[in-house]
């Protein structure tokens, strides 16, 4: 027998434990939903997509008149329909660096008059033969709405104003007679514009100090809401993270200066396994987070300063991120096939995480764009006679056509761990991560239905998770997605798909506050069911 002595004993070292953080009171770990902590509307076009003319992504990608799977106007059919299953709603066009020497004049009017240019940025020849009533073609066929960059390096406010008066006056002036001469009678109504790309990055043509930048952009968005005062207006936030820059410095003058004028600041992102390192690459979504954060305080800083009348504060756009580092050697960093990356799982799993934080911050978070749509670092990958899928296709697709409502602030208690120092890309800062959960989360509530996102970043681990309801009951059905694969390195490609969204059985939960689901080792999981009050 054991003594009274010794029994109080173990009691207290069990305690002790417990406090300490070196036992956990429950075995699973745990997920609580309350519908009534809400973070904020999710908009739907944080699920944008990005056409730039680089590589392969427009010709070759989108558009092929050589290809036998193009249509009459040498549109991709194959990949047009991937595309459409993405449910796209916004896309951003024509770059990107691309656009800092484009003129989009010469994209317009009659093909045979268009004239050939040398394409600065990524280094091959623009021909032009796909311009802006292409695009809005495309843009019709795919159900996406466009987004504008204009030319603040090389180009000039006045420019930018005429592309306005061409896309969105109906007729009188001379650039919206010009578009009717040109076999499009009604105004196109493009109403998000960027104010240029990454103008702090000293690679873009035109590169500009933030003072300088903010002059520019203030004086091209006068000009063009004189135009059309129904645009909506994105300025260049900083993109530039290598050691020396300062981007909150950038941040901080642009929205200082731009606080009255625009309406989102955009911010990008690329990320990579440079170090094979997987625990370390899962976690870089967070760091994408901290700057949100950062950003977002910033912008709060100056809304308390801002005479902005009725409309809405600034909010943030990532219209670029993605992964992007296999083929950032100098032979593939321009020309006919620059960036053409293959995905495997744990990419797959990193952009669930940037979903999963668009949709975390989604109070501030109101557009994001990957990059790109096909070939280009892209979901889709196609040659002449073929396409497929890549990894990272399936949880975009999940999100895109799943995930909409009010984001929900989700409680997680689980299992975390540490990174070592890594990079989030080449010539970035080195950065690290503490408590870094094994499940990321991110949840969403509309008309009684509820979805949840779940990362499993644990390489070896099934979490077995407790998923609870604060607020009303789970009840029915629960629909539940999976992107999975056998092994982290596994690809797709022409003749194979090893990743891919696979429908798991029906859980069925009967008037209950919570269920338990066992979250398979580095997987997605979309769960997707109703709560009743």
């Amino acid at each position: 027998m054991i003594s009274q002595l010794k029994l109080i004993s173990l009691h207290v070292m069990i305690l002790a434990a417990l406090f300490s953080g070196k036992l956990s009171a429950q075995e699973n770990a745990r997920i609580k939903i309350d519908i009534d902590r809400q973070i904020g509307t999710i908009n739907e076009n944080i699920y944008g997509n990005f056409v730039e003319h680089l590589g392969r992504c427009v010709y070759g990608g989108i558009y092929d008149p050589d290809s036998p799977l193009s249509d009459e106007n040498g549109i991709r059919t194959d990949v047009l329909e991937a595309a459409k299953g993405l449910n796209i709603p916004l896309t951003r066009y024509p770059g990107g660096n691309f656009v800092s020497n484009y003129h989009w004049k010469d994209g317009v009017g009659p093909k045979q008059d268009r004239p050939p240019r040398m394409e600065l940025a990524w280094e091959r020849l623009e021909t032009n033969q796909f311009g802006t009533n292409e695009f809005i073609d495309y843009a019709k066929q795919l159900g996406t709405e466009p987004y504008f960059a204009v030319n603040l390096g090389t180009g000039t406010i006045k420019e930018a104003q005429e592309w306005v008066e061409y896309c969105n006056v109906k007729e009188g002036p001379y650039y919206a007679e010009l578009r009717k001469k040109h076999g499009y009678p009604e105004p196109h109504n493009i109403k998000y514009w960027s104010l240029g790309n990454e103008m702090d990055g000293f690679w873009q043509m035109g590169h500009l100090n933030a003072e300088d930048y903010s002059k520019k952009a203030r004086e091209a968005a006068k000009l063009m809401r004189l135009t059309d005062p129904n645009i909506e207006l994105i300025a260049a936030g900083a993109s530039n993270f290598r050691p020396g820059s300062d981007p909150h410095e950038w941040n901080a003058t642009v929205l200082a200066e731009l606080r009255d004028v625009v309406d989102y600041i955009a911010l990008h992102m690329y990320v990579g396994n440079h170090q094979d390192n997987y625990y370390n690459f899962v976690s870089s979504p967070l760091v994408l987070e901290e700057r949100t954060q950062v950003v977002k305080g910033m912008i709060q800083r100056e809304m308390e300063k801002a005479n902005r009348g009725d409309r809405d504060p600034i909010y943030i756009a990532w219209d670029e991120y993605n992964i992007w580092y296999r083929w950032r050697q100098d032979e593939t960093m321009s020309g006919e096939r620059a960036l053409e990356e293959r995905y495997n799982l744990e990419d797959a799993l990193v952009i669930a995480g940037f979903l999963n934080a668009f949709i975390r911050n989604a109070d501030i978070v109101k557009m994001a764009n990957m990059a790109q749509l096909v070939n280009v670092i892209a979901p889709i990958f196609a040659e002449k006679d073929a396409m497929f899928k890549q990894t990272i296709y399936y949880p975009l697709q999940l999100f895109a056509n799943n995930m909409f409502g009010t984001a929900l602030d989700a409680y997680v208690d689980c299992e975390t761990y540490d990174t070592d120092e890594f990079f989030l890309g080449l010539a970035e800062q080195a950065t690290q991560q503490s408590n870094v959960p094994y499940l990321d989360v991110s949840a969403a509530y509309q008309n009684g239905e509820v979805v949840i996102g779940v990362v499993n970043r644990h390489l070896d681990k099934a979490i077995s998770t407790d998923i609870i309801s604060q607020e009303g009951l789970f009840d029915g059905e629960f629909e539940v997605f999976e992107v999975n694969g056998s092994d982290i390195k596994a690809e797709n490609d022409f003749d194979k798909t090893n990743v891919e969204t696979e429908q798991k059985d029906t859980l069925k939960v009967k008037k209950s506050e919570q269920f338990t689901y066992a979250f398979p080792p580095h997987s997605f999981t979309l769960l997707k069911g109703k709560i009743v009050k």
